[in-house]
């Protein structure tokens, strides 16, 4: 057997789960010892090598799988996976995948990684069971196996925060929403430095819809583009589609139609771009609409 695919995998989970060495090595051997491991130098004793799996969360044969072996980005690629699922708002089997990842003790074991489940569970209990206070309570909980008021919040962590300043504006609970975008905004400081860019154009976005909700139209409109000058400064498409709707949409409900027309159409041109047709339909509804309105208003000036 090639024993430096033992080392290969400690390495491999220690990473995915985010510990040193030196904390892997703690209380089981030397921190010299670990990194020897690793590299396939040395292989461990049993008792080692068992203390090693209760501290990674595996049982001890999965080192010894050789067909089965992890991938070393596999965390990720389920995160991804997820992150996929709900942009196409494909939940049953969302659902289905965390049900599974629940079983994996790589996701049950590890606060960082179980948190990702739990926040995924609570949004498919808000947007398929319709619970949302269960949706919350469940959200809370995950934020909190990761919070720590002596750092500076993680993008998860901002990212969990935004979902709960979701689920309270569907409760119509919009000042206890705007705190949280607040606190995330806050926490994001003046200059973002970002590795998920969508963080900031969804506090831009989600802040402006609560507006429209409060019938606070003109600061609405200012959000949107401040969004739209984020997001297309860091020269992305995420959420470019979104914004111009809902500067259109307030437009609209300020009662300037012919001026909201322009903001419609671009937003369906983006929504076209990313093939989401849900949308493309939508606003054709909704040009429709204001078109005839227009046409309304114009034959009684006449």
């Amino acid at each position: 057997m090639d024993y430096s695919i033992i080392g290969k995998k400690i390495r491999e989970l220690r990473k995915a789960i985010g510990i040193t060495q030196g904390e892997l090595a703690d209380g089981i051997c030397t921190q010299a010892l670990v990194s020897r491991m690793e590299k396939g130098d040395i292989y461990p004793s049993a008792t080692v090598l068992y203390r090693i799996s209760q501290k990674l969360g595996v049982d001890v044969n999965y080192f010894f799988e050789i067909g089965s072996t992890e991938r070393f980005d596999y965390i990720k690629n389920v995160e991804r996976l997820l992150n996929n699922y709900r942009f196409k708002l494909q939940y049953d089997e969302l659902i289905e995948l965390v049900r599974k990842e629940e079983k994996n003790p790589i996701f049950i074991n590890h606060k960082e990684n179980k948190q990702l489940l739990e926040w995924n569970k609570a949004i498919y209990i808000a947007e398929v069971e319709n619970d949302k206070d269960r949706a919350i309570s469940v959200l809370m909980d995950a934020y909190q196996l990761t919070a720590d008021p002596k750092r500076a919040m993680s993008e998860r962590e901002m990212r969990l925060q935004i979902s709960l300043g979701n689920f309270l504006s569907l409760q119509e609970k919009y000042e206890e929403a705007l705190e949280v975008y607040e606190r995330v905004q806050k926490a994001l400081g003046p200059s973002p430095y970002l590795h998920d860019k969508s963080i900031q154009t969804r506090i831009y976005y989600h802040t402006a819809r609560i507006l429209t909700r409060l019938g606070k139209y003109d600061e609405s409109i200012r959000y949107c583009r401040k969004g739209l000058k984020w997001t297309i400064g860091e020269e992305r498409l995420f959420g470019i589609a979104d914004l111009f709707y809902q500067i259109g949409f307030n437009l609209e409900l300020k009662g300037e139609l012919e001026e909201s027309l322009p903001y419609f159409q671009k937003g369906r041109n983006y929504f076209h771009i990313q093939k989401n047709t849900k949308f493309v339909d939508f606003i054709d509804g909704k040009i429709a609409e204001v078109e005839e309105k227009l046409a309304e208003t114009i034959g009684m000036d006449n």
